[in-house]
């Protein structure tokens, strides 16, 4: 448990200083001059405008607009990630506990699957035009194929004695699928979301820039045409950190509701 512990916090420590050495890195490069300013912005100014975008600065006269659109980005987000989950895993859990479902299906879900979802962008602004509902429908869509193939994958590898068991006991299907399927299929399940919220944040960005919603992909692409750089690295840093605190938070969800696999 000690080597455990230590090699973890030589973890933590290694990944501290990298990043230190890349903020070091980017201030002596701004502040030396080796990239002009208008282009890359130093670390002070960035920070500075992060706390005024978040109404955080000493002297209360932040704008706040960045806090608001961080909130409509995680909300967007989080309303098609918690979408595609329902949606992954439930349709999922049905293709895969039936081999002939999935023989039938399998085909169709590799051919959708590497469809990028920015590239739908333009056929869900005509079917649904340029509204909040159009981007959720995107950021869910395509957030949901990471949860469903991973769901499938889980419940389709359930070992095969179970499923004999199953039908000597007389289980209902949805018995089988709640006691047997999906805690077989529950690490697949979490790691798929896992994955599924990453793609629901980038998605999300996109949609906001195409459809011009209110978000930080919005207040980063305004930034960018504004040649605002503190600005545009602002939210870049928010979104890295939404990335980072959210993944985090999935991983110690996760943790805690497979402590029943750790020996």
């Amino acid at each position: 448990m000690n080597n455990r512990n230590d090699r973890l916090g030589l973890g933590w420590l290694g990944s501290v200083a990298v990043l230190l050495a890349l903020v070091a890195l980017w201030w002596v490069a701004s502040n030396a001059g080796w990239v002009s300013r208008v282009f890359l912005p130093t670390p002070q100014a960035t920070f500075a405008s992060l706390l005024e975008g978040l109404n955080l600065s000493s002297g209360n006269d932040g704008n706040g607009e960045l806090l608001a659109f961080t909130q409509a980005t995680i909300g967007r987000m989080v309303e098609g990630w918690l979408l595609a989950s329902l949606f992954g895993v439930l349709l999922g859990a049905a293709i895969g506990v039936s081999p002939a479902v999935r023989a039938w299906v399998q085909p169709t879900l590799e051919f959708i699957r590497p469809l990028p979802a920015s590239a739908l962008l333009p056929l869900a602004i005509s079917i649904f035009g340029l509204n909040p509902g159009m981007v959720l429908f995107v950021v869910a869509f395509g957030a949901m194929w990471p949860v469903l193939l991973a769901t499938v994958h889980g419940f389709s590898a359930v070992e095969p004695r179970l499923s004999e068991v199953a039908r000597c006991l007389q289980m209902s299907r949805t018995a089988y699928i709640w006691k047997m399927g999906l805690p077989n299929a529950m690490p697949d399940i979490l790691a798929g979301m896992r994955l599924a919220l990453t793609i629901a944040l980038i998605v999300a960005v996109v949609g906001e820039m195409i459809a011009s919603q209110s978000g930080l992909g919005q207040a980063i692409l305004l930034a960018a045409r504004a040649f605002r750089a503190s600005d545009l690295f602002a939210g870049i840093v928010l979104l890295g950190l939404i990335g980072f605190v959210s993944n985090a938070l999935l991983a110690f969800a996760e943790k805690r509701l497979l402590r029943w696999q750790q020996p």
